[in-house]
């Protein structure tokens, strides 16, 4: 079975999870069938749905085999797809294929318009019967094909005797088209080819449109998916090589890793040392070394030496896999808004084929005929289509969290999107969230003799420290001495020879809180301390926190004097010396005052308060564990994302009202008209379009949202 992965905010107790990509789930009605019907199953105890990465995540006893899973969605009417055959739920496929029926119900629209016009400017007799009939000869066609999305879904769910959204559609679109083959076969007035072809046009335009938006947040996952090696060189017990697909490497596999080489799969070293460049995965620039048992990750670049490398997690089960995962969930979550949209679902097939029921007896009471009270019932049908409903929650998160991801945030899901607009105070963590986590050298102590010196040693280590130093030098416009004989000795540092003298770029004897390192020229020494900066955009940041009306605050487990000084310089009020219980009663405290606070902190000791604030948010430095309890993770040196965070979180929300209203509005004007008779089915399929476009155009303003 597909290896486990957890729902991050529950307890996995004895319970395993699997994920399966359901590429036909169309509208929120599949989600709340799939969530609520899932669960009756015996063995399965939850089931969350992922609408913009089409995927069904399980709960479930470890004893239920994956097929039985399989069957037990089949059983609800969906197509099922295992994990590995599409890890993200891609649907590259379906989106071509959407293209393509939309371009074909496209031509076909355009050429029955033009006939339609002829019949409309007054052509009658032979010609308009001719007209007609050669409407149907291009309708049907078209139709039969562009229609299949919507009548493969349909049919499989009626066939499991449940309703979507595709199946008023479907029927509208059929009996439009039954109704206007009868009119042309009979040689009545009217008929609606034209209305049925455009119909399908509208509504495969919106669903491409839909499609698409996905898609732009799956470029950034495409993208960052695309880091990994795609090959390795594995090492066979008999002592052979072969090159390997990183699709077909398994757990225990040894990769031999050349230098410059990006690696294929996680795994930890077995044979040699070398650094290893993370930036891909922390966003940070800094080299880290790595030895005899140290773990690396698929996507991260080898930049020293050669090592051996044992595969631990392949595929979907490495870290940047996960990452990506996370980026694709952004898009959709079981936030309280789409449960609005679940619960209004649950009712609106049975109540859409009771309206247009309705329309026809009474219109047919009414004494306007059979074929006049189809028109009108095949006009609710379409007009009452739910797929602006559909999109108003999903279309602005997929926005909003392609939006963060450009501004260098991760957003795990939506109902985080959902509790960052609603946060109203920020606690920030000191050391690792307001200062970079990383020793930077002060360059002070070292003479003009020494810092060539110093750049010489340090552009032959990959140490971190050694790069940090180079960096700094190399930005104060220093030219490297030239230097010979030089050697690195593991531990002590690098040695060489500047002319005669012997010179050394080694570990510090004294020992200090903070790194130091010593700069040896023949006998003399020069100390170099390293300290940990503060990250330089803090201002700008409480800035934009304070305009959006956010009280904010420093708790830190820091020397009182080192808190102060940094809560003195920003105007922050603060707290030093806290223990995780002191944060964490502090967190709970401002809660039960009616609070929503956001904390923002890194190490393991923030754990317990980023799991009790209301919202969360770690860097990409952060520790496992506080990046699993934060709700977001932003990358790179800047803390302004956190800023950014809580401005599109508050925009996100406000334009989630915004889509309810449209869709709701647009229902509450139009369907009065269609059962008055006021709208004919081809003003029926530009309407409902029109109101999907629009629920999708409010949404893309988000895509300004982070000024």
């Amino acid at each position: 079975m597909n290896a486990p992965h957890s729902f991050p905010e529950a307890d996995r107790g004895e319970l395993v999870d699997s994920r399966f990509t359901v590429p036909g789930m169309r509208c929120a009605g599949c989600i709340a069938k799939l969530e609520r019907e899932l669960p009756k199953v015996e063995g399965i105890a939850e089931a969350r749905v992922n609408f913009s990465a089409k995927r069904v995540a399980l709960r479930h006893d470890p004893d239920l085999a994956e097929e039985q899973l399989i069957e037990a969605i089949e059983a609800l009417g969906f197509e099922v797809q295992r994990l590995e055959d599409n890890p993200l739920g891609r649907d590259d496929a379906d989106r071509r294929m959407l293209l393509r029926a939309t371009a074909v119900a496209g031509f076909g629209m355009m050429n029955v318009m033009l006939l339609s016009v002829s019949v409309w400017s007054g052509a009658g007799g032979v010609t308009k019967q001719l007209f007609h009939w050669l409407s149907a000869i291009i309708a049907i066609p078209v139709i039969a094909y562009s229609g299949r999305p919507f009548f493969a879904s349909a049919w499989m769910a009626l066939r499991h005797g449940r309703t979507n959204m595709d199946v008023p559609i479907s029927i509208g679109v059929l009996l439009a088209t039954a109704l206007s083959f009868y009119e042309t076969a009979t040689g009545g007035v009217h008929a609606y080819f034209d209305s049925a072809v455009m119909l399908l046009f509208f509504l495969l335009c919106g669903r491409a449109l839909d499609a698409m938006m996905r898609g732009r947040t799956r470029a950034g996952i495409d993208s960052l998916l695309g880091r990994m090696g795609k090959s390795a060189t594995v090492l066979a017990e008999d002592g052979s090589t072969s090159r390997v697909s990183a699709e077909d490497i398994r757990p225990g596999m040894v990769m031999l890793v050349a230098a410059g080489e990006a690696l294929a799969a996680d795994g930890e070293v077995i044979d040699g040392s070398s650094a290893i460049d993370n930036s891909m995965l922390t966003g940070e620039s800094r080299l880290e070394p790595v030895g005899l048992g140290a773990e690396v990750h698929a996507g991260t670049i080898n930049v020293m030496a050669p090592i051996r490398v044992r595969a631990t997690a392949v595929a979907n089960d490495t870290r940047i896999a996960e990452i990506a995962r996370l980026m694709d969930e952004a898009g959709q979550s079981r936030s309280r808004y789409v449960r609005i949209a679940d619960r209004a679902s649950r009712t609106y097939a049975p109540a859409v084929h009771t309206l247009a029921l309705l329309a026809f007896i009474g219109w047919m009471l009414a004494g306007v005929g059979w074929h006049q009270s189809l028109l009108i019932a095949i006009a609710v049908l379409i007009i009452t289509c739910p797929c602006a409903l559909g999109l108003a929650v999903p279309a602005a998160q997929v926005v909003a969290s392609n939006t963060l991801i450009k501004q260098g945030l991760l957003v795990k899901d939506g109902t985080a999107l959902e509790r960052l607009a609603e946060v109203d105070c920020v606690r920030f963590d000191k050391t690792g969230t307001l200062t970079l986590g990383e020793p930077r050298p002060d360059l002070s102590t070292l003479d003009d003799e020494a810092k060539p010196i110093a750049l010489g040693l340090a552009q032959n280590s990959r140490h971190p420290l050694s790069k940090g130093l180079a960096k700094a030098l190399l930005a104060q416009g220093v030219i490297p001495a030239s230097l010979t004989d030089v050697t690195e000795r593991p531990g002590e540092g690098i040695f060489a020879m500047s002319g005669t003298t012997p010179v050394a770029l080694a570990r510090a004897s004294e020992t200090s809180e903070h790194p130091m390192s010593e700069i040896r020229i023949g006998d003399r020494r020069q100390l170099i301390h390293f300290a940990d900066p503060l990250r330089e955009d803090i201002a700008e940041t409480l800035h934009e926190l304070e305009a959006l009306g956010l009280e904010t605050e420093l708790l830190s487990g820091d020397r009182k004097d080192a808190v102060e000084a940094v809560g003195k310089k920003f105007g922050l009020a603060s707290s030093a010396g806290l223990s995780p219980a002191d944060k964490l009663d502090l967190l709970n405290g401002l809660k039960s005052q009616g609070c929503h606070p956001l904390m923002v902190g890194d190490g393991l000791n923030d754990g317990p308060a980023l799991a009790a604030a209301h919202a969360a948010i770690a860097p990409g430095t952060a520790s496992d564990a506080s990046q699993q309890a934060a709700d977001a993770v932003f990358i790179g040196e800047r803390l302004i994302p956190v800023a950014k965070a809580v401005q599109v979180a508050k925009a996100t929300m406000r334009v989630v009202r915004q889509n309810f209203v449209l869709a709701i509005g647009y229902n509450v004007l139009a369907v009065p008209l269609a059962l008055a008779g006021l709208v004919t089915p081809l003003i029926a399929a530009i309407a409902m379009s029109i109101s999907s476009v629009i629920v999708v155009g409010n949404s893309l303003r988000l895509a300004g949202a982070a000024k």
